[in-house]
């Protein structure tokens, strides 16, 4: 089995057993079994949806201390546009840039730049090239890893190309390496994150075998720390991004980069998988392009903001309105072969099939429609499973009993016998 890393973990010590994360996760990736909850690593994708509606914040996302930046000579800040949306009466990206260098970075690098960049690069790719349509943007870890456990019928409608943190961490650091003659080891891009998504995209990037960010920030572990040195006054001007760039924050503005109206934008998890799902059944053959952001409100609703999602985003649209549409274009970005083009294929990964053997599949799938039979399909989660269906699968696999359901003891009669647990009759 492969290993996988996640940022997303959990603290066993505050879960109380609740059910609230069975129900909210998208990939059926948390059981909850002896009143406490755990994690399935291959089912996984970093959403951070668990986190979100944990009452016992026993769900946390494990980032990088700011204490890496003493691993390197040289450190790079890499800010996500929706890092500018989360302070107050910000009207100038200058002020955040500066305060990145008065902390102790040596340089920053917008991703918003980065952003512009791509946007270019999708306008030209689906001009000349003939992509699948839509074309699903890639640009948010956590769909594209659904996409390829999920939906895998439409992995080929991906956009091959990377997500502007990895094409700003190459740039930034082969610019920096040119310019201090540091090798690269010693150079350090930090990515400033609003999500654990985009924490393990670098740790398990996708696309790409090795990726160049080196280490991932919470944007609330930094947040507090920039708020004193941020100075309205003799600051240097820093920003190299326009309206397209900072637009990416938040949902629908990776869709206006590519100056195309034929599009369609979906944020928040559960729109996500409707509109996948809709995809699916080929109801969206009209449509150029389709932008998709696990986040409600797109990375400005990313778990790790500090800023409420809906006010960040009126902050992001009032810093953004003063500046040209965009600074950064394809044919004079510093770029070499590689920075933007996907350098491994995405691939389907089948960990919600039964079995590996076809004919086994088949009959383990006839066991769990038997086994669904004599449940009461309320999906109510009180097994500690997300649905009866998980519940008839994890039976079916080993990992859990019959008797797992509250409801199992009026229904005795009716269970398959091979799964039923002793031959206690209590309840009948």
């Amino acid at each position: 089995m492969q290993e996988f890393f996640h940022s997303v973990t959990l603290d066993w010590d505050k879960c109380k057993g609740c059910i609230n994360c069975i129900k909210r996760c998208p990939t059926e990736a948390i059981r909850v079994r002896n009143k406490k909850a755990y994690i399935i690593a291959e089912r996984c994708i970093d959403c951070g949806e668990c986190i979100r509606v944990c009452p016992h914040h026993a769900k946390r996302a494990t980032c990088d201390s700011l204490d890496i930046l003493k691993n390197y000579s040289y450190t790079i800040a890499l800010p996500a546009p929706s890092f500018m949306a989360q302070f107050n009466n910000l009207e100038d990206v200058d002020i955040v840039l500066n305060a990145l260098i008065a902390f102790g970075f040596n340089e920053v690098y917008e991703v918003a730049k980065a952003a512009e960049i791509v946007s270019a690069a999708t306008r030209k790719l689906m001009a000349t090239h003939d992509l699948p349509r839509p074309v699903i943007s890639s640009a948010c870890p956590a769909v594209t890893r659904l996409i390829r456990v999920r939906f895998p019928g439409l992995i080929d409608h991906v956009l091959p190309l990377h997500a502007p943190i990895e094409v700003a961490a190459r740039v930034a650091k082969r610019e920096a390496a040119e310019k201090t003659g540091l090798p690269p080891e010693k150079i350090g891009a930090i990515f400033i994150s609003p999500c654990p998504a985009k924490v393990t995209a670098t740790k398990m990037p996708l696309g790409t075998d090795v990726s160049a960010v080196d280490g991932v920030v919470a944007v609330s572990d930094i947040y507090s720390k920039l708020l004193p040195l941020m100075h309205h006054d003799s600051i240097e001007y820093m920003s190299e991004t326009g309206k397209i760039g900072l637009s990416w924050g938040s949902s629908g503005g990776e869709c206006s980069g590519l100056i195309n109206d034929n599009y369609l934008a979906a944020d928040g998890i559960e729109n996500v998988i409707r509109v996948l799902e809709d995809l699916e059944d080929e109801k969206f053959r009209d449509v150029d392009f389709i932008e998709l952001n696990a986040c409600s409100g797109g990375c400005v609703g990313g778990v790790l903001n500090v800023e409420n999602p809906y006010v960040a985003k009126t902050k992001l649209y009032r810093i953004r309105k003063h500046l040209p549409v965009s600074l950064n274009h394809l044919e004079t970005a510093d770029l070499v072969d590689g920075d933007l083009d996907w350098d491994t294929p995405l691939e389907f990964v089948p960990v919600l099939k039964l079995d590996e053997n076809v004919w086994e599949a088949m009959m383990k799938m006839e066991q769990v429609e038997e086994i669904l039979q004599s449940l009461e399909g309320l999906d109510c989660g009180s097994c500690g499973a997300p649905s009866c269906r998980a519940l008839a699968e994890d039976v079916v696999r080993g990992l859990a009993s019959i008797d797992d359901c509250i409801f199992r003891c009026k229904n005795h009669d009716d269970v398959p016998a091979p799964f039923r647990t002793g031959g206690e009759e209590k309840g009948e």
